[in-house]
């Protein structure tokens, strides 16, 4: 009796939706850094265990949605057929996240008028050569590139334990049952990890919010200002355009599937980190198999990085407007092609984008110590990058899923209130 009254009691809590909870644990921590400013901080705790669970659950997970995604192919053509349209939809959707910051920060132009000086020195990065990303992709040690978790290199070495059990027939399937099972327990520790939500993200943005005034927000208003709206343009028109036109899909059924995801990756700043979740909605909410899912979403986590090349389109520009730069055309396609490059490059955990924005500016010229300007700022840039970033990983699954027959319909349609 006692149990059953206490269900009663907390049923309205289990009915509200998750993304529900979620969107009310930002809305509340943006007021709690409002009202308390540093004071916030108090709450960070709360987001801090949060990621410590999230990042918990990245290399088990990861491993064994891979090993099991591969195995259940049985077909290498398949796999391979699988990696070249997720290869090139990444590429192709990040061709577009920077044209779009591009078009945007030039026709607003947010660094016109801006009087900001940058004192601090920021020293060069140097892009990592095709070749030593082509070597480093193979681990010497598999239990230290998961010890560390090293996603590409974990990753090589998944794909190439999965083929191997498929290749050895009858002897391999003891061993993929096990996988079969972990991946099933780390689904349910997802699930179970991901009823925290609502309170790791209210301490996340409630430290946040209350960590930045309006007086560093307020000169750089127009900048942040750009990078959301193309942000939220990306998503609306790029990504549900292609579910739409593409996967014959309903946007809104998309975007509503994502938003999980999407809420974690913003209060987060991290595509590694909402991995998790990104795999559980992709197959709860969008109705993806396991096995496209268990393989693109990792891939997509680690080269995808629509939001981050959309952020160096802006933000470079607003450079150049800034310190009086004039671009010629042959600089804006160096922009496209470097930002392209250099966001596969770019590591999915907080603040790796504006390491990598050094290696752009450096190709055509922009002064490096004009990257402390929008330094103070990037966790506010970067919460809407890697929202963009997750976005993008779970269209491109779902456009994959569907081209494979791997989608169910039934799940993808099914309302979610």
């Amino acid at each position: 009796m006692q149990e059953t009254a206490t269900q009663e009691k907390f049923g309205w809590w289990r009915r509200i939706a998750l993304w529900q909870k979620i969107l009310a644990g930002l809305a509340l921590g943006v007021l709690a850094g409002a009202l308390l400013g540093e004071t916030a901080s108090v709450f960070k705790p709360l987001g801090d265990i949060f990621i410590n669970a999230i990042m918990m659950l990245i290399v088990p997970l990861v491993f064994s949605t891979l090993v099991v995604g591969i195995t259940s192919m049985r077909d290498p053509q398949k796999m391979g057929r699988i990696g070249a349209r997720t290869i090139i939809l990444y590429l192709v959707t990040t061709a577009f996240a920077i044209s779009i910051g591009l078009v945007l920060s030039t026709l607003l132009q947010p660094g016109v008028g801006v009087g900001l000086s940058f004192d601090a020195e920021v020293s060069a990065n140097e892009a990592p050569s095709l070749m030593s990303i082509l070597i480093n992709l193979v681990p010497r040690n598999p239990i230290d590139a998961l010890a560390n978790g090293n996603i590409m290199q974990i990753i090589v070495f998944a794909i190439g334990l999965g083929i191997s059990l498929t290749l050895i027939g009858e002897k391999g399937e003891p061993v993929m049952k096990v996988f079969d099972s972990f991946a099933e327990a780390m689904y349910k520790l997802t699930g179970l990890v991901m009823a925290f939500a609502p309170f790791g993200v209210f301490g996340l943005i409630a430290h946040v919010s209350g960590q930045y005034g309006l007086e560093i927000l307020l000169p750089l208003a127009k900048l942040i200002g750009v990078v959301y709206l193309a942000s939220i343009l990306h998503v609306l028109v790029i990504y549900s355009g292609f579910i739409s036109l593409m996967g014959r899909l309903n946007p809104v059924r998309y975007l509503k599937g994502s938003l999980d995801a999407i809420v974690v990756a913003f209060s987060s700043a991290s595509s590694a980190g909402t991995l998790p979740v990104s795999i559980r909605c992709a197959q709860k909410n969008l109705g993806v198999s396991e096995g496209v899912s268990g393989f693109v979403l990792p891939v997509g986590a680690t080269i995808n990085m629509d939001g981050t090349a959309l952020y160096q389109g802006v933000v470079v520009l607003f450079i150049a407007q800034m310190t009086g730069t004039d671009l010629s055309m042959m600089d804006y396609g160096m922009i496209v092609a470097t930002g392209t490059l250099a966001s596969i490059g770019t590591a999915g955990v907080p603040g790796a984008g504006l390491i990598m924005l050094s290696i752009v500016m450096a190709q055509i010229g922009l002064p490096l110590e004009a990257i402390a300007v929008v330094a103070g700022i990037d966790r506010i840039l970067d919460m809407a990058r890697t929202s963009v970033n997750v976005a993008g990983d779970l269209m491109v699954t779902t456009l994959v899923g569907k081209s494979e027959g791997e989608l169910n319909e039934e799940i993808y349609n099914t309302s979610r209130s």
